[in-house]
């Protein structure tokens, strides 16, 4: 239960941030017109601020850390982050009193790696569609998230999350070595390996992207569901993203069995191998968690 709560806090806590970044987007805020729309004044005064939205996020993290480490101990919930090949778990509870320092580090770091996970999803959309010329409305609000970054190169793009996720680890590890979290390492290098092999995890959750939208593509492409702008933006992006299969000779008639095969490909390689590994691994005693 508890960790369905974090995930719903977690998801509000998104949705404050994204708030927060698009009110400078909003043309009634811009402080010189740049358009018509921005001549027009409202007619109250706007009651929140943009640091409004970023205060909000901020307590939310603090709150739920003070509910956590009172509820939880008692509930005999150990909150954990799950990052695919390691799962650190944060005691609650260190001689005999409660640890809010832990309960804090978890909060924050739960939302980061939803954040994270949130704004990859968002640039491999960007980096698919990334030749559209004229993009539907979808796809500009996704840009305008991503800032300068949705203009990148497509290599700077793949590379640039493997550098943030491992320098976050890299600065996340002192404190999760202070709370008794993780084990130190013998080297800097095997820090960042550990970088490395989390920014894996965040790429391996792309499946839960990218498989939906083929589902959903598969649906709409055959079932008319009525013109709507998030239909258009799946079957553009779905389109873009099967293109390396369009030299196959998949095409019969009316059936197109390219996002079959797509859905196939992301279960074989983001699903099942990624599983099969570990279980290797873990039979021969070895692990993919540098140490």
């Amino acid at each position: 239960m508890f960790d369905a709560i974090d995930f719903i806090l977690n998801v509000a806590g998104l949705l404050l941030w994204l708030n927060w970044r698009s009110v400078r987007l909003d043309p009634f805020n811009r402080g010189i017109p740049a358009t018509l729309a921005g001549t027009v004044r409202r007619a109250e005064p706007l009651r929140l601020k943009r640091w409004h939205f970023l205060a909000a996020v901020t307590a939310l993290l603090v709150v739920r850390a003070f509910f956590y480490v009172h509820i939880g101990p008692a509930a005999n919930w150990t909150p954990r982050v799950q990052l695919l090949f390691v799962t650190p778990a944060f005691p609650l509870v260190r001689s005999g009193h409660t640890f809010f320092l832990s309960a804090l580090i978890f909060s924050l770091a739960s939302f980061i790696r939803v954040l994270v996970i949130f704004y990859l999803s968002l640039l491999a959309l960007a980096a698919v569609n990334r030749r559209e010329t004229n993009p539907d409305p979808l796809q500009k609000l996704l840009l305008l998230q991503l800032g300068r970054a949705g203009k990148w190169p497509w290599a700077a793009q793949l590379i640039a999350p493997v550098l943030i996720i491992t320098a976050l680890w890299a600065l996340f590890h002192p404190l999760l070595l202070h709370i008794s979290v993780t084990t130190p390492v013998r080297s800097n290098f095997i820090l960042f390996a550990q970088g490395g092999v989390i920014s894996l995890m965040a790429m391996v959750s792309l499946k839960f992207l990218f498989l939906p939208l083929l589902l959903i593509h598969i649906v709409i492409t055959y079932v008319y569901l009525g013109a709507n702008p998030v239909w258009e933006f799946i079957n553009t992006t779905a389109r873009n993203f099967l293109s390396p299969l369009r030299q196959l000779p998949l095409q019969f008639g009316r059936i197109d069995l390219a996002p079959v095969l797509g859905i196939l490909l992301i279960v074989a390689l983001l699903f099942l191998l990624p599983n099969y590994l570990i279980r290797l691994l873990a039979h021969r005693g070895l692990s993919l968690w540098p140490e």
